[in-house]
């Protein structure tokens, strides 16, 4: 029963711990209520399908989720001009990157290339606007924040994977005891015609996608080797691509290899090596069924304060913060350059159109050039 019960807890926090930031995301680039209730459905079964074939295919745990920093990234970055379609038409954009770089293998090198103090700090300044809210929502809504954080910090103590699910449980809580009634319809698909405006696709396309490469699918590779699976990536990144292809006109916005979670479905609490791979088709079924829910969940974030689901949301991106902060410092030459990403991303100023994550990611690279050539010039002048 090993594999089968590692499965249920990964998709049960895997869920818990991040639809919140997922909803925040679609609705901040512009998404209303349906349709962002229609890509949280989209995003769970898409990962769920791609989970149940990889797994039963390469008799490996490849456990497949929605990229949470893109959804992170999604809230940084805000509505686009053309509102929630051409979010959509970035969604489109990501996808095909995504495939692409299972295709071509010089562009999966090639964002394997962006130096890890970069990439950290980028993302690093995309969650820190996010990561704040817990505290602003302590000031703003004391009565309804300080449980929820408190109850974080309890069961941080003792379960560290449940400290996000049970927070989120104590806010659903206290939302339905203090709020206006909460009832969700059952999700269903909302289409949402894609429009390719170029400020969306640069400004968000783009980004999303060396975000859920950079932070979901190497990290993800990197906690299979660690317990010792290598599993191909081209196929991986093949069929997430397709699936985030299939899942964006219904409002999903990535489809990626799981980084967190795929520990519990890889590690030794999922039994036998061999027997692994069952947890991870576990838990792309749970993920299936648990979209299921998807609108209810959307009208228990609707129904509550804003600030109070971002809190909740924050919380679920601290570790992820912590560590993009470290990587973006690790590297002591590289730490200036990592400097500017971080505060040009975590400023949240847009240029031309284009979103504050692209020009923090072009701003480091642009320093590290610099730095590098300066570098490399000293040595031959003396």
């Amino acid at each position: 029963m090993q594999p089968f019960l590692a499965g249920i807890v990964a998709a049960l926090v895997g869920f818990a711990g991040a639809f919140t930031v997922v909803l925040a995301g679609l609705r901040a680039a512009g998404a209303d209520e349906a349709q962002a209730a229609s890509g949280l459905l989209a995003v769970c079964l898409a990962s769920g399908v791609v989970a149940v074939v990889l797994g039963l295919r390469y008799r490996m745990p490849i456990s497949i989720a929605w990229s949470t920093p893109g959804a992170a990234l999604l809230i940084s970055a805000g509505a686009p001009a053309g509102g929630f379609p051409a979010a959509v038409g970035a969604f489109l954009l990501c996808g095909a990157l995504i495939v692409v770089a299972g295709l071509v293998p010089a562009l999966a090198r090639l964002v394997a290339a962006i130096p890890s103090h970069v990439a950290g700090a980028m993302l690093a300044g995309v969650l820190l606007p996010l990561c704040l809210a817990p505290v602003r929502a302590v000031a703003e809504v004391p009565l309804l924040a300080a449980p929820v954080v408190v109850v974080w910090v309890l069961v941080g103590r003792f379960a560290r994977a449940w400290a996000v699910p049970a927070a989120l449980v104590v806010a659903v809580g206290l939302i339905v005891l203090t709020g206006p009634a909460v009832v969700g319809a059952a999700p269903t698909f909302v289409w949402t015609p894609p429009a390719f405006e170029v400020p969306a696709l640069v400004g968000i396309g783009l980004p999303l996608f060396l975000v859920t490469m950079a932070s979901q699918n190497v990290p993800g590779m990197a906690v299979l080797a660690q317990f010792g699976y290598r599993p191909p990536l081209r196929p991986i990144l093949g069929a997430t691509g397709l699936a985030t292809l299939a899942g964006a006109p219904f409002g999903g916005h990535a489809v990626n290899l799981a980084a967190i979670s795929a520990a519990l479905a890889a590690g030794p609490e999922a039994g036998a090596p061999e027997r692994r791979w069952v947890a991870s088709v576990v838990n792309g079924v749970g993920l299936a069924v648990l979209g299921l829910g998807a609108g209810l969940a959307t009208a228990v974030v609707v129904a509550s304060p804003p600030v109070l689901i971002e809190a909740v949301a924050g919380l679920a991106l601290l570790g992820a913060l912590a560590s993009s902060l470290a990587a973006a410092v690790a590297d002591v030459e590289g730490r200036e350059a990592a400097a500017v990403t971080f505060v040009v991303t975590a400023a949240g100023v847009a240029f031309l159109g284009l979103g504050s994550a692209f020009w923090g990611l072009l701003a480091g690279a642009a320093m590290t050039l610099l730095h590098r050539r300066r570098r490399v010039r000293e040595p031959a002048l003396q």
